[in-house]
């Protein structure tokens, strides 16, 4: 079986995904952070993602793979574990401009449906339903308001420590959301057949006893 969640940054898809996988006992493919190891090259490589001959050359000297050691993934960019490298926050606003690049998709969309064809999975996005697996037995749409996916990430923030700007995130969250809909190839949208699901004022554990609820159902 198949599972795609997609949603907007911030939206928790990550977070509810891993605890989905773990009590189904399925495998978590973390689509954004294939990306963000790519975005994550392209900033230490002084590459411009808006070239497409620099973006050409990056790929070739790319190679992204994902381990699991102790249920844990673990995401490797030309055999460097970057499970942390790629959190910051310059790496997810990057993230999303590669991930407009027909090449970055085309590049890991084989690994990701590879993947998928070989065990239970879920996998979370901007367009896993839409267009990396839309034959997926269960689609969600997971979102939150711009607000409340604001005061989540300045929570996390702090809790490493960091002095965060709350205005400054809800800006980056409205300038990622309207890049990622509005992307010529594969627009973060929601999928005819999918489920909308608004965080907003629910818990992590509902919504991953909703999507668990929803997915015994097929």
């Amino acid at each position: 079986m198949n599972i795609a969640i997609d949603g907007p940054a911030g939206a928790g898809k990550s977070t509810i995904a891993k605890k989905v996988a773990a009590k189904l006992n399925f495998v978590y493919v973390d689509t954004g952070a294939m990306y963000r190891s790519i975005a994550l090259y392209v900033i230490r490589n002084g590459a411009d993602p808006d070239s497409e001959v620099d973006m050409a050359n990056a790929l070739d000297k790319i190679d992204v793979s994902i381990a699991y050691e102790d249920g844990t993934q673990h995401i490797f960019l030309n055999g460097e574990d970057v499970s942390t490298a790629i959190r910051q926050e310059e790496v997810g606003n990057m993230a999303s401009k590669v991930a407009t690049k027909a090449a970055v998709r085309a590049k890991l969309l084989d690994l990701q449906r590879n993947l998928a064809a070989s065990q239970d999975v879920i996998m979370d996005g901007r367009d896993i339903g839409t267009f990396v697996l839309p034959q997926a037995e269960v689609k969600i749409y997971l979102t939150a308001s711009v607000g409340e996916r604001a005061d989540r990430r300045y929570k996390e923030l702090v809790e490493k420590g960091q002095t965060p700007d709350l205005e400054q995130i809800k800006k980056d969250i409205e300038a990622r959301d309207y890049q990622d809909m509005h992307r010529d190839i594969a627009p973060l949208k929601q999928a005819e057949d999918a489920i909308l699901i608004d965080s907003s004022d629910m818990t992590i554990d509902e919504v991953v006893g909703e999507i668990i609820r929803i997915s015994k159902q097929v």
